[in-house]
């Protein structure tokens, strides 16, 4: 009784060791530098990206059914939530060292020769054997004075929170790389369409400069340039179906469906990028879970250093056992054949070569690299919210600029065309216009896809429709799971 009275006035005296953790400062911008250029604009209350589906924001309904289908059957979303799963199993085993092992051992067993008293009471046997029946229940805890329990199960907590994040960042690529495959494989149809339309017009200049040869207006040598242009084209075109294949295939990889199994009809490439509105750059502390699982990796480390310095303090077990013994069934469950014990034992590490020291520092310096981990992060999402805003200034401006240059190229071509059927010019003169129109077209078609797939990239840097709301504890963590699995 006094040897647990003496625990608990002890326990009740010491407190959790190890550093208060901190978030660490990261430096954050005022604005977004491009935040008011084109239809860029700040977020309103209400202006903001679809939370989950925020891929909604391109209003493509194929690209929506394809999405629904991620979070489903995609194998990397399904391991990064049986890690999950696994870390939230961790915490839990952490907890359990909060109460005592309470562990039973009955058993049975034949002695040779004269027996003793077992208990208070008891008679010696004469018999040469004896079965001896026991039911020992023994118990042991070890009191979290220090706090090192406490430091790892905050470490386990966050280290779930890292995994929750990881999940939610997991979630955020595949459906990114599933828009922009989905895009890229839209602008190998538009160019598909590009091509068969120049193969046409390609064959009608074939059979003019033919017609024209068999009038004597025009020579084999322009036949043979249309001839071999037209060849040309229809490889060209052939070649494409190589990469809208392989976009389909990626696709195919990303819903977790085989192959062979999966198609997707032809498109051309039709819609036009969606305004995305941005908020203050401090926002994506919020809303980018890469952050969040850097920052909960800080908090996880802080806490290893709280683990490792607890090591610097005695460690007070209770232990107590009780039971019953006799040499019969009957005996067990008499008075005199229960027995106790209890007992307590301080344990302290005396003298160990410096190996807690350097412990506590191997720590110290790793939570120094997490934190600057932690701020790589930021400053990374940061630039590449930055890039994402630039490429997408410019690639409007730059579209602008190729709209016209396709322009300016038709109208050459049908200059080039006119002159060659009075004579004025050789054929050479079409081919260089024709040549002309396939490349502006080409790149036109580029274009819109770049600023689809940058669209879906600045989405993906300001962290989707996430909110780290979802990380403030493990009671709400463990409330996610059925929207996870």
């Amino acid at each position: 009784m006094y040897v647990v009275l003496f625990a608990l006035i002890l326990i009740s005296s010491c407190s959790s060791v190890g550093p208060k953790y901190q978030t660490p400062s990261t430096p954050l911008p005022q604005t977004f530098s491009y935040k008011e250029t084109g239809d860029w604009s700040l977020a309103k209350p209400g202006d903001q990206l679809p939370h989950g589906k925020y891929w909604e924001i391109f209003g493509d309904p194929e690209l929506n059914a394809l999405e629904n289908q991620i979070d489903v059957s995609n194998q990397n979303i399904a391991v990064a939530f049986a890690q999950f799963l696994q870390a939230r199993a961790l915490v839990k085993e952490a907890q359990a060292q909060y109460f005592p092992t309470v562990s039973a051992a009955p058993g049975v067993s034949v002695q040779n020769g004269q027996s003793s008293a077992i208990y208070a009471g008891a008679q010696p046997s004469a018999r040469n054997s004896y079965a001896l029946y026991s039911l020992p229940i023994d118990a042991s805890w070890v009191p979290d004075l220090w706090g090192k329990i406490q430091n790892t199960v905050k470490q386990n907590i966050a280290n779930a929170q890292v995994s929750a994040a990881d999940l939610e960042n997991e979630r955020l690529i595949e459906h990114a790389d599933l828009a922009i495959d989905y895009y890229q494989l839209r602008a190998q149809d538009s160019l598909q369409g590009l091509y068969d339309s120049t193969v046409n017009e390609y064959q009608k200049a074939l059979n003019l400069t033919q017609a024209l040869h068999e009038t004597g207006i025009d020579s084999d040598e322009s036949v043979a340039q249309a001839e071999t242009q037209l060849e040309q084209a229809l490889a060209q075109a052939t070649n494409l179906k190589i990469a809208r294949a392989q976009y389909e295939h990626a696709i195919a990889l990303l819903l977790g469906k085989p192959a062979t199994a999966f198609s997707i009809p032809v498109k051309p490439l039709s819609i036009s990028p969606p305004v995305i509105p941005l908020g203050v750059p401090s926002s994506l502390l919020e809303r980018r879970p890469d952050i969040a699982a850097s920052e909960r990796s800080v908090a996880a480390a802080n806490a290893s250093i709280g683990i490792a310095m607890s090591a610097y303090y005695p460690q007070l077990t209770l232990s107590g056992s009780a039971g019953i013994v006799g040499t019969s069934l009957q005996q067990l469950f008499s008075a005199p054949a229960f027995i106790w014990s209890v007992g307590a034992t301080l344990s302290e590490t005396l003298f160990d070569g410096g190996l807690r020291s350097a412990t506590v520092d191997q720590y110290k310096a790793y939570y120094q690299q997490t934190v600057a981990q932690y701020r790589q992060t930021v400053l990374t999402a940061f630039q590449q919210v930055e890039d994402n805003l630039a490429g997408l200034r410019f690639l409007e401006k730059e579209l602008k600029q190729q709209t016209m240059s396709v322009a300016s190229a038709q109208r050459y071509l049908r200059i080039a065309t006119d002159r060659y059927r009075l004579g004025l010019d050789p054929y050479l003169t079409v081919i260089t216009a024709q040549n002309s129109v396939l490349v502006s077209e080409q790149a036109e078609i580029t274009l819109k896809m770049q600023q689809l797939t940058t669209s879906m990239q600045l989405i993906e840097a300001l962290g989707g429709g996430w909110d780290r709301s979802k990380l403030q504890d493990l009671e709400t963590i463990n409330k996610e799971i059925p929207a996870l699995q």
